[in-house]
């Protein structure tokens, strides 16, 4: 299979590149099956029913959310009717919606699975590695779904890493989400598992991490808040990592970053 996974989507200007870009990508790239992590869409927080219908219409096949999955109230209510939004895995068991979901493409299954890390993150979640590890036991690569994808949301590279290879054999690809810069580490692990510790971000990288630079930078030099965080609006690049994978095994074949337009140096296309 060929599969397309995007970064988090950074407000009005990530929305714009996705739009943009990704009908062609799937058309360049014959993709089967894409994911995009969708959680700061709306305003840099959050993902809107609205907007979660743009980035679907676009071109994405599932979206992923993350710590921010439900700043946008709507969501509560918009990821019980819309199966292809998946929150993490390890939210509270009350929490509205799923944290993995069997999804169809072109014939074939493909699970999606989010999990959020434990690592510098404000909230209390559930360990990631028990609630990834009982989902993939059920769900065995090459058996009941043909491909993988498993979305680690979290600050801490070490934790993305030892999900990668927590999951290594067992899954198509492990790729990290959450600190909008892309890594320069895609590998194939030593069992076959496709690997990025971030996919970075579909924004615009003339910023600070997404948000327009003038109000994180007083933050840092004077420790005081004036004003909110806003998005950046400039000229987005779309980033992500691109995987092909073998349709026996699910295990992956070869796997590229991508990034397209905005500031960056375009790469995989």
């Amino acid at each position: 299979m060929r599969i397309l996974f995007l970064g988090d989507v950074m407000g009005r200007a990530g929305r714009a590149a996705v739009v943009e870009h990704l009908p062609g990508l799937r058309r360049d790239l014959r993709l089967d099956f894409v994911v995009v992590n969708g959680e700061n869409a709306t305003g840099g927080m959050g993902l809107s029913g609205d907007h979660a219908r743009a980035l679907l219409a676009a071109g994405a096949d599932c979206l992923t959310l993350g710590d921010h999955a439900f700043d946008q109230k709507d969501m509560l209510a918009f990821i019980e009717k819309e199966p292809r939004i998946i929150r993490p895995l390890n939210y509270s068991r009350m929490a509205p919606g799923r944290g993995a979901r069997l999804f169809e493409a072109a014939g074939r299954k493909v699970l999606v699975v989010q999990a959020l890390g434990q690592v510098f993150m404000k909230r209390p979640f559930d360990d990631p590695f028990s609630a990834v590890d009982a989902v993939l036991k059920t769900h065995p690569l090459g058996g009941l779904a043909q491909a993988i994808v498993v979305d680690m949301h979290c600050e801490a590279t070490s934790e993305k890493m030892a999900m990668g290879h927590w999951c290594d054999g067992r899954a198509s690809l492990v790729v990290g989400t959450h600190t909008h810069v892309p890594t320069a580490d895609v590998q194939i692990l030593g069992a076959g598992t496709a690997y990025q510790t971030d996919a970075g971000m579909c924004g615009d990288y003339n910023s600070v991490i997404g948000m327009e630079k003038t109000e994180p930078m007083r933050r840092f030099l004077t420790g005081m808040p004036k004003d909110r965080f806003q998005p950046a609006v400039g000229p987005a690049t779309l980033a992500g990592v691109f995987v092909e994978t073998d349709d026996r095994t699910g295990l992956a074949r070869s796997v590229r970053m991508i990034r397209v337009g905005g500031r960056l140096e375009s790469a995989g296309v």
